[in-house]
């Protein structure tokens, strides 16, 4: 009886801790520290991309390396933010390739869709925005305060004190 009580606090416990980790920490696998963007996402076969790389926030410092299997691989330079490739006539139409983009070791990717429509000649490249806009934090640490960790810090661990407190409480059936 003892050892069931046990268990059933240790859940308890993992599920109030499971369900206070903001969405933010639980996906941080496909977060990279750097900004990358394909313009337009939907692109006739032929067509040109314009691939962005976002160094403002200073996530990505070195050269980029980005890949897919629509276009040959394409470099970046330190200094440089963007570049444009043209995307290979026999692609197939209607698929959905991957763009990854690779720097200082992280990699993130995006799809590229391929348009219906083959064009007479390759569609010209967007005209690259040397920077995108400084949005914010996006959901991270950067918007708590102290309050708000002290009463999150507050309630998991009197979820876990009241778990325990109720598991060790002897009840009348164990005859003791």
């Amino acid at each position: 009886m003892h050892a069931i009580r046990v268990a059933s606090a240790a859940v308890l416990g993992a599920c109030a801790l499971a369900v206070s980790t903001p969405p933010a920490v639980a996906a941080e696998s496909d977060v990279t520290p750097f900004g990358f963007s394909v313009l337009p996402s939907t692109i006739t076969a032929g067509g040109q991309v314009a691939l962005q790389i976002d160094r403002s926030s200073g996530g990505c410092k070195g050269a980029v390396t980005i890949t897919s299997g629509i276009f040959d691989s394409v470099h970046i330079a330190a200094h440089r933010s963007s570049a444009t490739t043209t995307v290979d006539y026999d692609v197939e139409v209607g698929a959905v390739y991957q763009v990854t983009f690779t720097c200082d070791g992280a990699s993130g990717s995006t799809g590229l869709t391929v348009a219906g429509l083959r064009p007479a000649s390759p569609t010209p490249a967007p005209y690259p925005v040397p920077r995108g806009v400084q949005a914010g934090a996006g959901g991270t640490v950067a918007g708590f305060d102290i309050k708000e960790i002290g009463l999150g810090a507050a309630l998991i661990a009197g979820s876990v004190g009241a778990a325990y407190h109720f598991s060790r409480r002897r009840s009348g059936e164990d005859g003791a």
